[in-house]
């Protein structure tokens, strides 16, 4: 069985995040980078079923940079036996259609049986490429999975739902996606690390895809502004003079808290 794996270089969360306010893009220069945790626990998945079914392979599949490279070949020291990177000048703040057409190339040049993914970046928090993936492959798919069982013909799992669980099941070729419910990454360590810099990292243009990130090509999302944050302003204060209960009362329903 072949599974891709998507992963993502992100932000880290410890850091300080910010937007460029003349391009609308998170700055990734403002902080430390990190391979997205939701990706790591998606390869754990992976990892987990190619460990008791010899014959598995592991893909990591990411658009990036190309200064992204240090964190794909973390995903190659976690234990994909490969991996493929996405990059173009041409993909810089490319929104969520021409990301899922760009990878959705790369994953039909493969032919995997089983796409997995995280329910959402810690970045952009979309949570639609899977769908979107599943729309452009013609693959089955099942999202915000709690938890995952995969076999030689389908994958099976739980999703959460207001009133308990829904279970679902799936023949392949498919996508799913994983929340944090399932469990953290292995960590890399040295002979991995060691490993990782001999795997192969295929590179991969939108020339290479055939795909075009022209508009007229296709409808693409703009943006037309993009501005500060404006300052917290300062709380409602009431002054206690026998009827601050009713004032708080009044601002509640004014505000529509109540």
């Amino acid at each position: 069985m072949k599974i891709f794996v998507l992963v993502k270089e992100v932000p880290d969360t410890y850091g300080d995040r910010k937007l460029n306010l003349e391009t609308g893009l998170a700055d990734r220069g403002a902080g430390d980078v990190v391979l997205d945790e939701i990706t790591e626990r998606a390869l754990e998945v992976a990892l987990s079923f190619a460990d008791k079914n010899d014959g598995t392979e592991v893909v990591a599949l990411a658009m990036a940079p190309e200064s992204s490279t240090a964190s794909i070949r973390r995903a190659l020291a976690i234990g994909a036996g490969s991996a493929v990177h996405v990059v173009d000048e041409q993909l810089a703040g490319a929104d969520l259609g021409l990301t899922a057409e760009a990878l959705a190339a790369a994953i039909r040049r493969a032919e995997p049986d089983l796409v997995i993914t995280g329910n959402l970046s810690t970045d952009g928090s979309g949570g639609v490429i899977p769908a979107m993936l599943a729309e452009h492959l013609g693959y089955a798919q099942a999202t915000a999975l709690n938890a995952v069982e995969i076999t030689a013909d389908g994958v099976s799992g739980t999703r959460a739902a207001d009133d308990g669980s829904q279970p679902v099941s799936l023949s392949l070729p498919a996508v799913i996606s994983i929340t944090e419910a399932l469990p953290d990454a292995r960590f890399p360590n040295f002979k991995g690390i060691m490993a990782a810099k001999k795997k192969p990292l295929e590179v991969l243009s939108l020339d290479d895809l055939g795909v075009s990130p022209d508009p007229a090509a296709a409808p693409r999302t703009i943006m037309t502004t993009v501005s500060e944050k404006p300052p917290r302003a300062a709380g409602v204060k009431i002054t206690d003079e026998g009827d601050a209960g009713a004032k708080l009362v009044e601002y509640l329903v004014q505000n529509r808290l109540v």
